[in-house]
């Protein structure tokens, strides 16, 4: 039979990112990025060859590459890429292995990259599985001898929790019930007098939908800008720029010479990011923080938050406050200071806008794939929250399984509840847990020569920077790859360990860094700082020291 003969061109173009799975890795930037940017530049990049069939450009699909919004094509969602490509390959020619073959000096991956607590064992909390156990089995209670197994307060969360018709759509802000309980943390939480209004939260899939939403309400034409940390977590210079608008950069300070080093926020850079942005013609309409940091694990302090809604006030800024760490301190020199709590009590600073988000990701709960979260609203008129209902109302509702988590994790069984013992000690163990290896993982590092790595105050996260030779930068650059990617691709490769560039994340030109988590089992990440040790000196013996 003749085989038929295809013609392809070759064509230069941006590729869309692949799907990804529970490793989630970025793709690297440019580290030489203009920090005010609507979109991530590939000058440092070599542009992708994409091989595409002559009869598609012709006479084929109507959906073709070229015909993508510019604006998705631009948007750099920096959680998903290159390594994990690779990453995905090496797990298969593992699993195929024949005849106890070992392709790689390891047995299997160890995800460090994402924030995604219970792929690499944390369990999740019983009482809140109990409870959802409850309201999603309608015969579970039928039988007594089930229920005798179930603690009382299980049996009345999740009677009450099915109450609300978990089959049916939602108001659009979330079920009336599910936002009168996170209000009631709110006000537990910040211990003020304003206290929260159900009707200013609307309970969405996971932080990341309400972040894209506020954006969306946020940025009209390109010269709007939204100014975000960098480092910063991706979702937000993706989210930008897919809205159209342009993210404008603030440095945070990465000064190890100090007695108490420690990513910060420095007023002047954010100044000076704002003066920039205004002499590019862009008009900042809003700042974002995320506290504590990712991917920097830095807990800003009371004077930090002021200082935030200060600059918010004297140059007409809303606040986006992505708090979704908020439970994760492990500095105990440092607490948690909301936003809100701040906006709602400092002179001056209480017509302030600010929207705050929180999810059921992160925390010692960890629950990321039940997609909970909310945006909390404070000081917007009732005209603007009439679009944001608009918006919410066109997706119908959040889905009503992580409602039910994000309302139940925040309101925990209370002391003389039958589950509260057990709940107390499974909460305990977790945040220790990750409290040791908080510590341990940044010890470790400071002491491998090459590399620095601030104190992991909080989140989940370490960002070291690390020192390479030019020999190892020319040879990246040879590969068309940036330095920091290249970097973890050794570290992928040699030790079995899933990383992210820093360039992922943007950082300060001229330096390395990448991002790697606090979550696995610690003997895993043992096992990661004995063998980034030896790849280190063993770096700096082929390539010289920097």
């Amino acid at each position: 039979m003749a085989t038929a003969k295809v013609s392809f061109v070759a064509r230069s173009c941006r590729v869309p990112r692949g799907a990804g799975n529970h490793f989630d890795l970025p793709l690297s930037s440019s580290a030489s990025r203009s920090l005010v940017t609507g979109c991530s530049s590939s000058s440092s990049r070599p542009a992708a060859s994409v091989l595409v069939p002559l009869q598609q450009q012709r006479r084929g699909y109507s959906l073709r590459l070229e015909r993508i919004p510019e604006n998705i094509l631009k948007a750099e969602y920096a959680v998903r890429g290159e390594i994990i490509a690779r990453a995905e390959q090496i797990s298969k020619e593992i699993a195929e292995a024949k005849n106890g073959a070992k392709p790689y000096p390891f047995e299997k991956l160890v995800p460090c990259n994402i924030g995604n607590p219970q792929v690499v064992g944390q369990p999740p909390l019983t009482f809140h599985r109990q409870v959802l156990s409850v309201l999603g089995n309608n015969g579970l209670l039928d039988d007594p001898a089930l229920t005798s197994t179930l603690p009382a307060d299980v049996v009345e969360r999740g009677m009450r929790f099915r109450g609300t018709q978990p089959g049916a759509y939602t108001h659009s802000r979330g079920h009336p019930l599910f936002r009168r309980m996170i209000a009631d943390y709110i006000d537990k939480r910040d211990k003020i007098a304003v206290k929260a209004d159900p009707e200013h939260i609307y309970v969405s899939n996971g932080a990341s939908g309400a972040v894209i939403t506020a954006l969306e309400l946020l940025i009209r034409s390109k010269g709007d800008g939204i100014m975000i940390p960098v480092p910063q977590y991706p979702l937000y210079s993706a989210s930008i720029t897919k809205a159209g608008g342009t993210w404008v950069g603030y440095e945070l300070t990465e000064n190890y010479d100090t007695d108490k080093p420690s990513w910060g926020l420095d007023i002047a850079q954010l100044r000076e990011a704002l003066k920039k942005s205004q002499a590019s013609n862009v008009k900042v309409r809003a700042i974002a923080v995320i506290n504590p940091g990712n991917p920097t694990g830095n807990v800003m302090g009371r004077s930090e938050v002021e200082a935030v809604v200060d600059f918010a006030k004297e140059n007409d800024l809303v606040i986006l406050a992505d708090e979704v760490y908020q439970d994760n301190v492990y500095d105990p020199s440092k607490e948690f200071v909301s936003f809100r709590s701040v906006v709602r009590t400092r002179p001056g600073c209480d017509a302030v806008q600010l929207f705050s988000f929180h999810s059921i990701s992160k925390g010692y709960y960890g629950e990321c794939g039940l997609r909970g979260g909310y945006m909390h609203l404070t000081n917007l008129p009732d005209i603007v929250h009439e679009q944001v209902y608009k918006l919410a109302s066109m997706q119908l509702c959040s889905n009503t399984v992580g409602q039910a988590m994000m309302a139940s994790v925040l309101n925990p069984p209370q002391e003389g509840d039958p589950s509260y013992e057990l709940f107390q000690r499974e909460r305990a163990t977790t945040l220790d847990g990750l409290k040791k290896k908080a510590k341990m993982l940044s010890a470790r590092l400071n002491a491998i020569p090459g590399i620095q790595c601030m104190p992991i105050e909080g989140a989940m996260y370490a960002f070291p920077q690390v020192d390479l030779p030019q020999k190892f930068i020319d040879e990246a650059r040879a590969q068309g790859k940036n330095p920091d990617t290249w970097y973890c691709y050794q570290i992928l490769e040699k030790l079995g360990v899933i990383t992210v560039p820093g360039s992922g994340f943007e950082q300060r030109v001229g330096t390395w860094h990448f991002r790697t988590t606090i979550l696995p089992a610690e003997e895993e990440l043992v096992r990661f700082l004995d063998g980034l040790e030896k790849l280190q000196a063993d770096l700096y013996a082929k390539y010289g020291q920097p």
